[in-house]
């Protein structure tokens, strides 16, 4: 059977902060037993592999009988990451499906680990009835909802991986456009028409807005905003593959959802397959014979939640600094927001060098931008136009927010011991000690999902305890906020682990380096050395920790080449400039 649909994979971590090029992903047809292998590109992108699914007709109507899409496995390893094994990977005819996923640094220390992602068939087979008003009939600490202020799109959305009573059950943070790709990708069929897709998207915004304004389940005292179990929400499947089509609406509407005319806050916009579970709103199915019969989306709405509905947008986005100036902006537009958008785009190509640079930083939209819109929107699986509409617009914002976010790391400045520290810290703890750990969780954060962020005040409070609970679930270690010595000793390898694989910005340590120091800073320059060596005239050395003769020859050998005074010493200044060397 010849090729009617596409996979390909996207490989990034640090939140799409940087791309892994050079990983091998093995893709495997189940049914037949043939393999294919892939490699990823600068951009972390593979080339589309063409793949076989059921027939088109199959997904536009319930048939319990058959499915309406193939299943593919893929196993992606890249040096310096834990490999991930994928199974279900789900492929529609006529649509390119994408395998996006956030590839975790290996820890410091013996390999062996991996990670695992099992994609489940879609909601619409299922037979839940979904009760989104319950909780737990064993949850004491029912309140009365909180309401927030305004109506925002959070930069992140926090979605435990179970029943709300389910203790065990790992929490992880996405992004919020991430996380309405994969609940759409899960619940509905990529191939409906696009009027049923865009209705049934925006139900599922409003019902995640709506948990956030509420604050649903944080009111309760659960340290989650959502969770993915059917019978009380909606169904996300962490690691899963999405849809071109999928993501370039979500790209495009994630910042719009429903409300009662008059009313401040989304609508808890209920909804169901429509054939095996029914309910008082929205039914799944039902939109696409409407869309068929020529409905608009919100006309669709309206059939489902009443006339008195309407769909409106926010620009209050948290993850984006500048709004969207309210035109699409292309070649000959003379606009300030051009001037924004040609800086982040050269920001962002430090991280995705297949876009090209911008000389010229102004308010004119010539064809340089245009070429860098263009790659840019072939990187992210946008429409390649070359015109910066809302969706562009907010995705170049989304990534120019993650580039720099890993970017800011580097400039808290926790001072990095050679060992790992001793001391035992646990909620009401204070000081220096207390910010090293922030810091190695607010890194860590940026690459491990599981881990919320937080920020460095020196304070173990509440957010920082369930920090360390979240790494100490994700890690297998014994989950009790406390940071005592097997605590301590995974964050340094986690950290240590991230520095050495992603390029993140070491702080420097306090203390200079010289001939005859030793220690865990000494075998980072050195490795960093190593790394330059391949590219200029820098003696090559061995990493091990001790700083000797040979390691005080590639560092003057560094300096004479960065400008730098040539003692052989690695002082605040030779340290800033090996690590920004390395990044380059």
């Amino acid at each position: 059977m010849r090729p009617n649909s596409t996979l390909i994979f996207q490989l990034y971590t640090g939140r799409e902060g940087l791309p892994v090029p050079g990983a091998r992903v093995i893709v495997t047809n189940p049914t037949t037993g043939t393999s294919r292998t892939l490699t990823s590109d600068n951009s972390g992108k593979t080339p589309p592999l063409g793949v076989t699914a059921p027939d088109l007709s199959l997904s536009l109507a319930p048939d319990p009988s058959a499915l309406p899409y193939s299943r593919y496995n893929a196993r992606i390893e890249a040096a310096g990451y834990i490999p991930v094994t994928v199974t279900g990977i789900q492929v529609f005819a006529g649509v390119e499906a994408i395998e996006a996923l956030e590839l975790a640094p290996r820890p410091r220390g013996p390999e062996g680990d991996e990670d695992v992602v099992v994609i489940e068939g879609n909601a619409l087979e299922q037979s839940v009835p979904r009760d989104p008003d319950s909780i737990p009939p064993d949850d004491r600490r029912a309140i009365q909802p909180r309401i927030q202020r305004e109506v925002f799109i959070p930069e992140y959305i926090t979605v435990h991986l179970g029943r709300p009573d389910n203790a065990s059950a790992q929490n992880v943070t996405v992004p919020f456009p991430d996380y309405i790709k994969n609940v759409a990708s899960s619940e509905i069929y990529p191939t409906w028409p696009e009027n049923a897709l865009r209705a049934n998207i925006l139900a599922q915004i409003s019902f995640a807005l709506n948990r956030v304004f509420t604050e649903w389940y944080r009111s309760r005292g659960y340290t989650f905003d959502i969770t993915n179990n059917t019978a009380f929400d909606q169904y996300y499947v962490h690691g899963r593959n999405i849809f071109e089509n999928i993501s370039r609406l979500v790209d495009e509407i994630f910042n719009e959802y429903i409300r009662r005319k008059g009313a401040l806050n989304p609508l808890f916009a209920q909804y169901c397959n429509g054939t095996t579970v029914t309910c008082n709103g929205l039914s799944q199915w039902g939109t696409v014979t409407l869309a068929e019969n020529g409905y608009s989306p919100l006309n669709i709405l309206k059939y489902y939640y009443g006339n008195d509905i309407e769909v409106v947008s926010t620009n209050n986005i948290q993850a984006i600094t500048s709004s969207y100036p309210g035109t699409p902006l292309r070649q000959g537009s003379v606009n300030p927001s051009v001037r924004i958008l040609e800086r982040e785009l050269n920001r962002i190509r430090r991280n995705y060098p297949a876009i090209p640079f911008i000389s010229s930083v102004d308010d004119r939209f010539t064809q340089e931008t245009t070429d860098a819109v263009i790659a840019f929107q072939k990187i992210f699986n946008l429409s390649p136009d070359g015109v910066v509409g809302s969706a562009t617009w907010n995705r170049i914002s989304y990534i120019y927010t993650a580039v720099t976010g890993l970017a800011e790391l580097d400039g808290e400045q926790e001072p990095l011991p050679s060992d790992p520290p001793s001391g035992i810290l646990r909620q009401g703890s204070r000081g220096e000690l207390v910010k090293l750990a922030q810091y190695f969780l607010r890194v860590i954060s940026k690459y491990y999902e599981a881990v919320r962020p937080i920020s460095i005040d020196g304070i173990f409070g509440p957010n920082t305890t369930a920090a360390v609970r979240d790494f100490q679930s994700r890690f297998g270690l014994t989950v009790d906020g406390v940071i005592g010595p097997v605590t301590w000793n995974a964050l340094y390898d986690v950290f240590m682990g991230i520095a050495n694989t992603s390029g993140l910005v070491v702080p420097y340590p306090g203390t200079p380096l010289k001939e005859g120091s030793r220690g865990e800073n000494v075998w980072l320059m050195q490795d960093y050395l190593r790394t330059l060596s391949e590219v200029y005239p820098i003696p090559v050395i061995r990493a091990d920790g001790i700083f000797g003769p040979a390691t005080r020859e590639a560092v003057i050998a560094f300096q004479k080449i960065a400008g730098i005074t040539p003692d052989g010493i690695i002082g605040p200044e030779t340290w800033r400039r090996i690590v920004a060397a390395r990044l380059l």
